[in-house]
């Protein structure tokens, strides 16, 4: 199953509630307490994001965070890319032929049934998150499709 981690779980949370308030700064406290999300972790999550130039810090008495993108601009694939690293499906992804378990070497390469089946369904997995805006995670409108659909050819 793929699963996304705490992190970006956070920073989705966030920015989800940034675009909500969008054109006003959000404090890592407000976001903190109203999701319930520990702070320390939050602020590892936030640094990272404003690294990543997907959101804005703003220094002061009414500071805080903003989105430094549209939310209609702002993709599932950027935050993921952010916290993540572009992810994988298999525990060989990036090796390269050769050997087994190093980095950089897979014995079972030449030869592997699962290994391009699997890349095609990593790559239409991160079509559908190129394609996932923020803008898309807010509150649909009644009877609205939030996603695409996933269409994986081969």
């Amino acid at each position: 199953m793929i699963q996304l981690t705490k992190r970006t779980e956070y920073g989705l949370i966030a920015l989800v509630h940034m675009a909500e308030r969008e054109g006003h700064c959000v404090s890592a406290r407000e976001i903190s307490e109203r999701f319930l999300i520990p702070k320390r972790l939050l602020a590892e999550v936030l640094k990272d994001l404003c690294r990543a130039e997907l959101i804005d810090s703003h220094r002061g008495a009414t500071g805080g965070y903003s989105l430094a993108l549209s939310p209609d601009d702002l993709t599932l694939s950027h935050v993921v890319a952010a916290l993540e690293g572009r992810p994988s499906l298999t525990s060989c992804e990036g090796l390269a032929p050769g050997h087994s378990g190093h980095p950089g070497e897979c014995g079972l390469e030449p030869r592997c049934p699962i290994r391009s089946p699997l890349q095609r369904l990593r790559e239409g997995l991160w079509q559908l998150m190129q394609r996932t805006t923020l803008r898309s995670l807010l509150k649909p409108a009644e009877g609205a499709v939030a996603l695409a659909p996933l269409t994986v050819l081969s």
